[in-house]
């Protein structure tokens, strides 16, 4: 009987087919719309959390901040600018280091950073103003970076002070082309270095939060932090419009390395305890990828059910649209009904074929819908630099609703049907 039901309401709507197709539209543009921007929502979602998970959950972070000087006296006390020099000096210092590795008992390494600014040169290519750091071999290890080719630094580098770096894979190729850059020559300022590496491709071009600057990691540079404080020193010149500003800092960023996860928020507090009495002018500031990591999370889980209620009203809409058009057929088959009856069927029966009917007309659109909701992220995807990820539960859940929509929304339009008095309906026209 279910079988028959079933045929019986297939063939029902394909006497409609124009009719039956814009019905299964607000369910098929629905259940599309649900995949898609769960997906698209996924995609980005996913490439947030993989940027700071590549910093570490087991990382504090401590980085220099430019304290404020816009209150300095004399400043816009005359309308014409005379040249002034001016030294700012700020940030960490080695002092710092020493007092977190000999202080901090939670924390397995500390890795200090050193960014320079500087002109890199090879041969006709140059690569203008090029983000230097100066660090130790740890790095490559807190950072989840690999090498491609060669070696990173070592510590007999750091010992010797010696003139070599290790070059990023977007800057190897600016500055070499196709040319292998192992061994060779390279001008940092006014200083020659020997290339002993390049690093793989990063996955994500795009620094994160806890990085130095907002930049592609693929571009950097890395040499020796002996070598790069030897060579470049603290001191850094500023030219603006009528003067000349230099700002002196000794470390960038301190990256610390927490044995377990669970320590991680202990010891940025205590690193933070230990630092703020040597800087009064709140000159460095802490971020905690992990706390990051569990903020993000919480924002996905917000994320998805804020897109899903959006994509879900479309849904109900298609539905409404399934009830619209099943109250108008069950007007036009009043004289069928009342047939069927006649003939012995029951409330039961009418109220079946009705909900079967719409539940068909539900799936449909909700299986069109699928295929027009995989192939949006798709496009998307293919056509720009956003990520999509197409899940297995979207795809369920969003079918789900398109068939429990046309279940719910048959229901109303099926009971009208078998509630019609038989020899009433028989009368109808």
């Amino acid at each position: 009987m279910w079988l028959t039901t079933i045929q019986l309401s297939i063939r029902n709507l394909l006497l409609h087919k124009l009719r039956s197709f814009l019905t299964m539209l607000g369910t098929i543009l629905g259940v599309a719309s649900v995949i898609a921007m769960l997906a698209i929502g996924e995609g980005s979602k996913r490439e947030a959390l993989e940027q700071i998970r590549r910093l570490g959950a087991s990382n504090v972070i401590i980085r220099s901040v430019k304290p404020d000087t816009s209150g300095k006296k004399g400043g816009g006390s005359s309308t014409t600018q005379q040249q002034t020099s001016h030294v700012l000096e700020y940030g960490l210092r080695y002092k710092d280091l020493d007092i977190l590795t000999s202080t901090l008992p939670t924390a397995e390494r500390a890795v200090p950073i050193a960014l320079i600014r500087a002109n890199a040169q090879c041969g006709k290519r140059r690569l203008a103003n090029a983000r230097i750091l100066g660090t130790t071999p740890e790095y490559l290890h807190i950072k989840n970076i690999a090498v491609h080719r060669g070696r990173f630094l070592e510590y007999p580098d750091l010992h010797r002070t010696a003139n070599v770096v290790v070059l990023a894979a977007g800057a190897a190729r600016r500055l070499f082309g196709f040319e292998d850059p192992l061994g060779r020559a390279l001008l940092l300022g006014a200083g020659a270095y020997r290339v002993v590496g390049v690093l793989s491709p990063q996955d994500s071009g795009t620094a994160v939060a806890g990085s130095l600057e907002s930049q592609d990691l693929n571009e950097d540079l890395y040499i020796p932090l002996a070598s790069a404080r030897s060579r470049f020193g603290e001191l850094q010149v500023i030219a603006q419009t009528g003067s000349l500003e230099f700002e002196r800092t000794q470390l960038s960023e301190i990256t610390l390395t927490v044995r377990h996860e669970s320590q991680v928020s202990q010891t940025a507090a205590m690193a933070r305890q230990l630092l703020e009495p040597h800087h009064p002018k709140e000159d460095f500031e802490i971020q905690v990828p992990l706390e990051l990591l569990r903020q993000a999370q919480r924002e996905k889980r917000v994320w998805d059910l804020v897109l899903g209620s959006i994509a879900g009203i479309s849904l109900l809409v298609g539905g409404i649209g399934i009830m619209n058009i099943m109250l108008a057929t069950v007007t036009e088959r009043t004289r069928e009904i009342g047939i069927r009856r006649a003939l012995g069927a029951r409330r039961v029966h009418i109220t079946m074929q009705f909900v079967v009917e719409s539940t068909v007309l539900a799936a449909s659109g909700g299986l069109l819908g699928i295929g027009l909701g995989i192939a949006i992220p798709l496009v998307v995807s293919s056509a720009s630099q956003i990520e999509a990820v197409v899940r297995g539960w979207t795809v369920a859940l969003a079918f789900g609703i398109s068939v429990a929509i046309g279940v719910v929304f048959g229901v109303y339009p099926a009971r009208r049907a078998a509630l019609k008095d038989p020899i009433e309906a028989l009368r109808h026209e």
